[in-house]
C-alpha cells in the first residue's frame, strides 16, 4: 500500500528572508512534514488559498493536519479582541476553517495542532479564553517550548493511543473555553484545561493543544497515517454557520 499522502496546513508571512533574498513566504516549521515522514506518511504542504478551493484539495489528500500558529481572529467566536491576543491572521483563519469544513465533509482524518485544536472547535460552534498564564514556555523566554503532564479521559480516542499521563511539548496562551457540542475532550492538565477534543463517531478527528511534532513521541501522528491509510470515513457531521457568531465575554 501507498503511504498516504497528508496534507499539512502552513503559515503566510510577509517577509522571510533566505540566501539573499527577503520576500513574502509560505512556510512551515521543517518539523510538521518530518513528523508525518517519520510516522509513516507522505507530507504535503497546504499554504493559504482561496477558501472555495479546499474541498477540491481535501479530495486529493488521504489525511490533514492543521498546524499551530497565530491566534484564532475572536470575532469568529463572537468575543472583543483582548489586548494580549495576537494580531490576527485572515487568510489563515478563512483557509484552514474551509479545510476543516471540507475534512469534516468528506469524512477525511484530521489532526489540529495547537491553533488547528482551537480552530476546529470555533469552527463547530465553541470558543477560546483569550489568554492562560503558565501553559507557555519558561517564565520570560519567548520561543522556548515547555512541558507539563496530560491525563487522557478514559473511553476516548485519544485514550485508546495513549492510555497513561504523560508530558507534552507545549507553548500556548489560549485554550478551549466552551467546548463545540459535537466534540468531547480526550484530554487535561491537572488545572482542568481541556488539552485534547476528539470527534465521537467512525471519523478519525483529534486536536491536541500541544505540539506533537516537537516531541519524540509519534503515536498520534503515527495514528493519525493509520487512519489515512483505510480511506475516508462516514460522514455527516453538522457542521455550525461562523456567519452568525455569538458573544462572549474577552
Amino acid at each position: 500500500m501507498p503511504e498516504p499522502l497528508i496534507g499539512v496546513s502552513t503559515y503566510l508571512e510577509p517577509v522571510a528572508r533566505w540566501g539573499v533574498w527577503e520576500l513574502p513566504a509560505a512556510l512551515l516549521p521543517a518539523a510538521y512534514p518530518r513528523l508525518i515522514q517519520r510516522s509513516g506518511g507522505l507530507a504535503v504542504l497546504l499554504p493559504p488559498d482561496e477558501p472555495t478551493r479546499a474541498a477540491t484539495a481535501v479530495a486529493r489528500l488521504d489525511g490533514l493536519v492543521i498546524a499551530g500558529g497565530p491566534d484564532v481572529e475572536p470575532t469568529l467566536y463572537g468575543a472583543e479582541r483582548d489586548f494580549r491576543t495576537g494580531p490576527p491572521a485572515p487568510e489563515r483563519d478563512a483557509w484552514e476553517t474551509a479545510l476543516i469544513r471540507a475534512a469534516l465533509a468528506n469524512g477525511t482524518p484530521l489532526l489540529g495542532v495547537c491553533r488547528g485544536m482551537q480552530l476546529l472547535n470555533v469552527a463547530l460552534g465553541g470558543t477560546l479564553t483569550q489568554h492562560l498564564d503558565g501553559h507557555g514556555g519558561p517564565l520570560g523566554a519567548t520561543g522556548v517550548l515547555g512541558s507539563h503532564p496530560v491525563v487522557p479521559v478514559p473511553g476516548t480516542r485519544y485514550a485508546s493511543i495513549v492510555p497513561q499521563e504523560c508530558a507534552v511539548p507545549t507553548y500556548h496562551h489560549q485554550c478551549v473555553e466552551r467546548l463545540a457540542p459535537d466534540l468531547v475532550p480526550s484530554a487535561h492538565t491537572a488545572d482542568g484545561t481541556v488539552e485534547a477534543v476528539e470527534l465521537p463517531g467512525p471519523q478519525w478527528v483529534l486536536g491536541v493543544q500541544w505540539h506533537p511534532e516537537m516531541g519524540d513521541d509519534l503515536r498520534v501522528a503515527q495514528a493519525l497515517v493509520a487512519a489515512a491509510s483505510t480511506g475516508p470515513a462516514p460522514a455527516g457531521t453538522p457542521l455550525r454557520d461562523l456567519a452568525g457568531p455569538r458573544r462572549t465575554s474577552a
